[in-house]
């Protein structure tokens, strides 16, 4: 093998894992590229309201890290851009990356937003879970990095109808640019970083609980962007379907998790506690409340987590149910859960105003082609594989690809961090061995 390039490293993906990544191995002086699908970096992560066992604001964590990674010398991000294939071997990986066009020189923009202002078109916002409004030019969020926004050419008036053109007539720097086409990259790098991440099971492959169609049936993703003082509400609890607070909230943990015969067989891990956390937050916000739990049983396997749940369960009045749900359906505005508390043997209906679910976290689609693409393995369902989940949990059995964070199956974050910190550290090691 030729002499290593030491200096580079792609790492795919751009959630906390990349972002741990990619800062310890420009923290050390190597130079990364950081790629992600969509216009600004953060993840799951930029989606949460707080986080457990502390409820500290999940923002407030992240967005220092995403700032660092932003303006970090030796971090090269590549955002709204997807690996469209790569080959190779440690110390010569070549990546080309397709970079969807933006329609917005971000050379000349300075994130003002002004072009997001006057924008008159609105459509479902992807990152509120569909449960806010985005404009046609947007940015994820508030605290987006970068701070740029892309015009989503499917909604765009002037790109489909050549009309309107509003948000190049407000421009004070003129940065937007209808005629932008897509454009790629070619990437050299001597390690590959993994970090693919997770999506969570869909609510239309789950009939039992409404498959998707019952109103007010939402997943914990969705309850998320309701806490968020950067979602849709700022931060009040409203029900989707008439703006209504809900004053009776069922949770129910295993949606599609933990069902051989129908979903998915294994333990979604972090469930049992983002819903006693929920539970909890959304106490704080409706005081005169009541949530209630279905759970099979209780997995909070972490430093004060067990302690979090008796904290759920005596302080903030949340009633749990030991059973599986079997119905979910609309009945006179209200949304009616079926169930069984298996210590008491009785039958449980509840009445309640909001279903939120906790799906089975799965993996990304596109996990499984970046996998066939670098011979890396996969099991069943489609999570990488470490070449010894026990001794080598980061390494991939092909030298110098690497894995980091939920790509290989579901992790909390404090478990994410050190998975990448692992794998930040190997690819270093690598390099010094040259």
């Amino acid at each position: 093998m030729a002499e290593m390039d030491r200096s580079h490293d792609l790492i795919i993906g751009a959630g906390i894992a990349a972002m741990q990544a990619a800062l310890d191995l420009g923290n050390a002086g190597y130079e990364v590229f950081l790629v992600e699908r969509l216009p600004s970096i953060g993840g799951r992560m930029a989606q949460l309201s707080e986080t457990f066992p502390t409820l500290d604001c999940a923002q407030c964590i992240l967005t220092p890290r995403t700032v660092d990674v932003g303006h970090h010398d030796h971090i090269h991000l590549i955002t709204y851009a997807e690996v469209e294939s790569i080959s190779g071997e440690a110390g010569h990986f070549h990546a080309r990356i397709h970079r969807h066009a933006a329609y917005v020189d971000w050379d000349k923009c300075t994130g003002c937003g002004m072009c997001q202002e006057k924008c008159p078109t609105k459509v479902p916002a992807e990152f509120d879970r569909g449960l806010g409004l985005r404009k046609a030019v947007y940015t994820l969020s508030p605290q987006a990095v970068p701070n740029k926004p892309v015009i989503d050419q499917e909604h765009c008036l002037y790109l489909q109808r050549g009309k309107c053109g509003l948000c190049a007539k407000v421009c004070p720097v003129e940065a937007i640019d209808y005629q932008q086409q897509d454009s790629y990259i070619e990437v050299e790098a001597g390690a590959v970083i993994l970090a693919t991440g997770y999506n969570l099971y869909r609510l239309e492959d789950l009939p039992e609980y409404g498959g998707g169609k019952v109103p007010d049936v939402i997943d914990a993703l969705a309850f998320e962007r309701l806490l968020s003082a950067s979602g849709p509400n700022a931060g009040e609890v409203l029900r989707p379907s008439d703006g209504k607070q809900p004053k009776e909230i069922v949770f129910v943990q295993c949606a599609g998790s933990r069902a051989p015969e129908r979903h998915m067989p294994y333990c979604s891990k972090i469930c049992c506690m983002y819903s006693a956390k929920q539970s909890i937050l959304y106490r704080h916000r409706v005081h005169d409340g009541q949530s209630y739990i279905f759970y099979i049983d209780i997995r909070s396997p972490g430093k004060r987590y067990d302690e979090f749940v008796q904290r759920a369960m005596e302080e903030e009045g949340v009633i749990y149910l030991r059973g599986k749900v079997s119905r979910v359906f609309r009945h006179n505005g209200k949304v009616t859960v079926m169930g069984a508390d298996t210590l008491s043997g009785k039958q449980v209906r509840i009445d309640a105003d909001l279903v939120v679910l906790a799906p089975a976290l799965v993996p990304r689609p596109e996990t499984r082609r970046l996998a066939e693409m670098l011979n890396v393995p996969i099991d069943e369902i489609g999570w990488l594989t470490a070449a010894n989940g026990d001794l080598q949990p980061v390494e991939t059995g092909q030298p110098g690809v690497f894995v980091a964070g939920t790509g290989v199956g579901p992790m909390d974050i404090p478990e994410t961090v050190a998975h990448a910190s692992a794998a930040a550290a190997k690819v270093m090691e690598l390099f010094r061995q040259g």
